[in-house]
This record gives structure tokens, sequence and C-alpha cells, in this order.
């Protein structure tokens, strides 16, 4: 299915002012450079840009979201979220790469599947916004993009049950996982779960897997607990 900008606006839930800043975000340096055109009529710098309100954003996401977390574990989680992979993701979720202005050669290439590209061209969609608005708008738009994969970042590599058992285990406490809850078809499930410690419910999570929504549910008690114990 073609999309055209106008689309692009509506998945974006952001409507420019000044086209003139997302069409340079949409221009990458191979149809620049085929064109005759200069080299600031590309969307690199905008990138730049878009690199830096991205990370603070993430930043200050994940500094709010997660009070528990010190520096190297909140480094980790942002570098998640804005990483090649990720932004590309976020990229082909609003079919970006199909409005990206190549050069012939690129088009060949098969430019606009590439996950480097559509990175790019996103954080340049980014500093777009930013300066065709605010930061507080830029903010909104980036979070609410980001929002559907959130939980798979937070996931990124901590096993929360293991921390939990730890924490519990100097006062023989008894831990237990109870599945309250499976919402949703069967292809798309979304399952809740309670940790109970000595038969007191601790912690609530969600997540698309059972394993998922356990972790979660751990990670809510160890808030409650108030340390990791690392």
């Amino acid at each position: 299915m073609s999309v055209d900008k106008e689309t692009l606006e509506k998945n974006l839930n952001y409507f420019f002012k000044n086209h003139a800043l997302l069409d340079k975000a949409l221009t990458h340096s191979s149809y620049v450079n085929e064109n005759n055109l200069k080299s600031f009529d590309s969307n690199e710098r905008l990138e730049f840009l878009g690199d830096a309100v991205l990370g603070l954003v993430m930043g200050e996401y994940y500094y709010k979201k997660y009070e528990l977390y010190n520096e190297g574990e909140l480094s980790k989680l942002r570098s998640a979220s804005v990483n090649e992979h990720a932004l590309a993701v976020v990229a082909n979720h609003i079919k970006l790469g199909e409005l990206i202005h190549f050069g012939k050669g690129e088009i060949k290439n098969g430019g606009k599947f590439r996950e480097s590209i559509l990175a790019d061209a996103f954080e340049a969609l980014i500093g777009a916004i930013f300066l065709d608005s605010s930061f507080k708008i830029a903010r909104k738009v980036i979070l609410a993009l980001f929002e559907d994969i959130f939980d798979e970042i937070m996931l990124y590599d901590r096993d929360y049950k293991s921390k939990l058992q730890e924490f519990v285990q100097k006062d023989s406490c008894t831990i237990k996982y109870v599945l309250t809850d499976e919402i949703g078809p069967d292809n798309d499930k979304t399952f809740s779960s309670s940790v109970l410690i000595s038969g007191k419910i601790y912690g609530k999570g969600m997540g698309k897997t059972k394993k998922k929504s356990e972790q979660m549910a751990a990670y809510e008690a160890l808030k409650v607990l108030g340390d990791f114990d690392e």
C-alpha cells in the first residue's frame, strides 16, 4: 500500500506548519548527489539534531519511570531505544521508507529497506518536528510512536524474578506467581500476573507472554521493597 505525506502526518498525529522541513527530512544524500544539490539539502543535519532530541526524550522517560535503576542500567535502556534496529522498527511502522527521496543508485540497492537509512531518516524526521514545533510536542510524538515497544525494551536483559528471589530468601519467605487474567484473541493475548510473598500481593504485571507478565510483577514487587539488593 502506497503512502503519501498526508498519511505520514496522520500516522505521526502531527501536521507540519513548514513542509519544507518535512521534505528535507525525507531527502537522502544520494538524491542530493545525483541532482547536483548542495550537501546541506540532505537530511543529515536534521538527523544530527533528531538524534539529540531522541536521546534526551528517552533518557528523561527512563529516568522518571525506573527510579531504581543506576546510570549504567538507564544508559542500556536508552541505547536499546535509539539504536539502529529500534528506530528502523518505528520507521517501518509509519512506512517512512516509502517516502524517502533517493538517488537512482540507492533505489536499486534497496535503500528504503536498509535499517541504517530508515533509522537516519527517522532521526531527521524527529529533528524536523522539533524545529517545526517545540521540544514538548516532539516528546509527545516520540513517546506515542514508541509506546508499543517499551515493554520489550524494558525487559532487555533483566531477570527480575531471580532478583526478587535473592532479595527475600534471607527472610525465608515464599514466593508464588499467579496468572490472574488473559485478555484478547489467541494470536494477540495480554497476560496479567501477580506475585505473592508469604501470601501477600506485592506486585502486578502485564505482558505479551505469561513469563513477561511475571517479570513485570517481580519488578513492581522490587519497587515496593525498595531495593534491587545488587
